[in-house]
């Protein structure tokens, strides 16, 4: 019987099933169909991702996302976080880390309030087809469609539609309903590759938050922006340059919910 000890985390309420893959003997094991099957919410352990911690010579670490559907993702900014999270608790770093995703290097540390601040690839792209619409990407692609009220949106069923539409509907793409707040943002987020709304969505915090400051008008310099998601509050630190964001980071919860062991049986 062949046990596989796996770790699960949470940030904002995005779940995620962690694996432990430094000595690299994993990967055979995980196929498409076997990653679904671990995120089942009914059948296997439940997540909206599933991340390998690979070992790599010239950062902390590696990580290795794949969606819930069991097919390898873009960037999870999330679940950048947690894997942060998971590398601190494996001794692998202790204030601050350098590690390597699928768009390129990240930078991360640990803050006074226990929170993970993640840094995320610079941007400059930021299109708006219509009014109060913006579409970018922060290392996943992103429509992020500003409403006066989120409460009473179907996030299910306007967001697939809109990720299924066209000129999205062959790569897909992650939509973000977004309404300003005395402090900040509140958002509702449909991912792609989960194909349902999540509690939070990393990337899709970062997408508004830049939004929001492009649509403001705002003038060069640096900005804070607290965004609550459905699982809990995150923040958005950045810099405006002209057109470019840099200095991007993502900054909220990352918290271990339980660890275990998958037992299959072998052939």
């Amino acid at each position: 019987m062949l046990q596989t000890p796996f770790h699960k985390y949470h940030g904002a309420g995005n779940d995620f099933v962690l694996l432990d893959n430094r000595a690299g003997d994993l990967g055979d094991h995980f196929d498409q169909e076997t990653i679904a099957q671990w995120c089942h919410r009914h059948f296997g352990v439940g997540a909206d991702g599933l991340m390998l911690l690979n070992s790599h010579p010239e950062y902390d670490f590696e990580m290795i996302y794949y969606n819930s559907d069991g097919a390898p993702s873009s960037m999870c900014g999330n679940g950048g976080r947690c894997i942060v999270r998971f590398a601190r608790d494996l001794g692998i770093f202790k204030e601050e880390c350098r590690f390597l995703a699928v768009d390129g290097p990240h930078r991360a540390k640990l803050l006074d309030n226990g929170w993970v601040s993640l840094e995320m690839q610079d941007v400059t792209d930021v299109n708006s087809p219509e009014e109060d619409v913006f579409v970018l990407d922060t290392g996943s692609p992103h429509y992020v469609t500003f409403r006066e009220d989120i409460s009473n949106i179907d996030v299910f069923q306007e967001g697939r539609s809109l990720r299924n539409s066209s000129p999205y509907a062959e790569e897909g793409i992650n939509v973000n309903f977004v309404s300003e707040t005395e402090d900040g943002l509140r958002i509702a987020t449909y991912e792609r590759g989960v194909e349902d709304e999540t509690l939070a969505c990393g990337t899709g915090v970062t997408a508004a938050a830049i939004a929001a400051y492009k649509r403001a008008g705002a003038e060069d310099g640096d900005f804070h922006i607290p965004v609550e998601a459905k699982g809990g509050d995150l923040a958005v630190r950045g810099q405006l340059s002209g057109k470019h964001f840099t200095e991007v980071w993502l900054e909220g919860p990352a918290v271990r919910v339980f660890s275990g062991k998958w037992r299959e049986q072998s052939d």
